[in-house]
């Protein structure tokens, strides 16, 4: 008699999804599991935020454009889908911080903002003499309190004072997370500062002695490796490429998940059309509100209801070479808050990825909306391209209007890691293993917003599930 299978059903195809998908399938090829898989995506594609125009001989990233080179689980997943040959380094180069209608070059030796090097802090126009002495406490006051969250905002300012904090940390840090550093959570965005910190004492210190000398800002004009990588072919073939290795029968797109419900063992998926099906497994790489509203009977994902979430949208705008006069040298700037912008950041993508842009073409890349600063996101495309020329032509000599511009919202899209966050999370897994046993979740909302933290936590569920059903005796 044939061995009855486990079934797991994964919701959600962005790349937490998709990575969830691929492992479990090679768990199960090779150990001859008796495992069927059904990955549950309620939009018409898979990828998620992975999503690549290519136009005209360009390659624009309408989500994220590049991941960290030192977390290793994206090129790994690469090798095994036989895009590793496509990866590819950003180039190095000057970048700046807008204050005051200014571009000051970023400081050299300076570490997500900190600074590690005294000459060039000491010398940067981009803080007044009682900035840089503010900033010099850092020397001389004691740590936090031990194992306490905080805002993010207040472990610097209180480090390093205001105007430090204003003119580059935070441009720099909002940035990642287009969140309110006085609101995002010290444990769960940066937990490496606060070590740094607890050992040292001095973050100044601690940071120039705990980072090894190349993974510092290189030396200006001096040709390095760049810290991030991409895909020449645009992240979107990255999950394409993925998904070419899933068996097409365990992939269900167009179908939305109302709610799920315990079953004795099992658990009851009911979808949008009406239809259901019943899973030994679920893991959810959904976002938290979607999460939420699936287990609405279970009060303890009541807390993820509150969870902010910001919304961004990028412009891309592409130019013939002769459009900008008086080019600036380097790969782009962020704009600190106190600067009479609407923009957030820009990339000047043709320098950073050469492999995006044809010759003789520009492709600058902007960013807008942010926590607290989100209604220009809900404005039409010839509104917020004009914002946003508007914006350039104050830093650069902008001489045409772009060939084209590409907008992509992203509506409540960016989920906000507010104080608390790690408890939380760790309250609601606690529930989920006694009252959902076998439900995992993965995804930018819980672990980690970057694309390599999503495939950590899509390998996670996958390790997390079949230990389940090895428990449970069925594999």
């Amino acid at each position: 008699m044939a061995e009855e299978k486990q079934k797991v059903v994964i919701i959600g195809g962005g790349i937490a999804g998709l990575t969830s998908a691929f492992y479990l399938q090679k768990k199960i090829k090779e150990n001859q599991l008796p495992i069927d898989i059904q990955l549950i995506e309620a939009s018409h594609r898979l990828g998620g935020k992975l999503q690549t125009v290519r136009r005209d001989g360009f390659t624009i990233e309408r989500g994220p454009d590049s991941f960290l080179a030192r977390k290793t689980s994206m090129i790994r997943l690469a090798k095994e889908v036989g895009m590793d040959d496509q990866l590819v380094h950003n180039s190095t180069g000057k970048s700046y911080v807008l204050v005051n209608n200014k571009l000051h070059p970023m400081p050299g030796g300076s570490i997500m903002g900190i600074p590690t090097e005294i000459g060039p802090f000491i010398t940067t126009g981009l803080f007044s003499i009682p900035g840089k002495l503010r900033a010099a406490a850092d020397f001389l006051l004691p740590r936090s309190e031990a194992g306490k969250d905080q805002a993010l905002g207040q472990f610097f300012r209180r480090r390093l004072g205001n105007e430090v904090v204003e003119n580059l940390i935070e441009p720099l840090l909002s940035g990642i997370y287009a969140g309110d550093i006085d609101q995002l959570s010290l444990m769960s965005t940066f937990p490496q500062f606060y070590e740094v910190e607890q050992k040292y004492r001095s973050l100044i210190i601690g940071m120039k002695k705990s980072t090894p000398n190349q993974a510092k800002q290189p030396v200006q004009n001096k040709p390095t490796k760049g810290a991030f990588l991409t895909f020449k072919t645009g992240l979107q073939s990255f999950a394409e490429a993925i998904e070419a290795k899933l068996d097409p029968h365990s992939i269900l797109k167009g179908h939305k998940v109302e709610k799920i419900t315990r079953m004795n063992s099992q658990y009851r998926i009911f979808l949008n059309n009406g239809e259901e099906m019943t899973a030994d497994c679920v893991i959810a790489a959904t976002p938290h509100q979607i999460t939420q509203s699936m287990f609405s009977d279970y009060r303890f994902f009541d807390p993820l209801k509150t969870v902010p979430s910001t919304s961004v949208a990028t412009v891309a705008m592409a130019f013939p070479k002769e459009a900008i006069k008086n080019d600036i040298e380097g790969t782009g700037f962020v704009v600190s808050r106190n600067s009479d912008y609407s923009i957030t950041a820009c990339t000047w993508t043709h320098k950073k990825w050469a492999h995006s842009t044809p010759e003789g073409k520009v492709l600058l890349r902007c960013y807008v909306g942010r926590a607290g600063d989100e209604t220009i996101v809900d404005l039409s495309d010839d509104q917020i391209n004009k914002i946003v020329l508007d914006d350039l032509k104050k830093t650069m000599d902008i001489t045409m209007n772009p060939d084209f511009s590409i907008i992509s919202r992203w509506k409540n899209a960016m989920p906000q890691y507010t104080v608390g966050h790690k408890q939380r999370l760790a309250t609601i897994l606690e529930k989920m293993k006694q009252e959902l046993p076998g439900v995992f979740l993965a995804g930018a909302s819980y672990g980690g917003v970057g694309v390599p933290d999503c495939i950590d936590q899509g390998e996670a569920a996958v390790k997390g599930v079949l230990e389940y059903l090895k428990i449970k005796g069925a594999v």
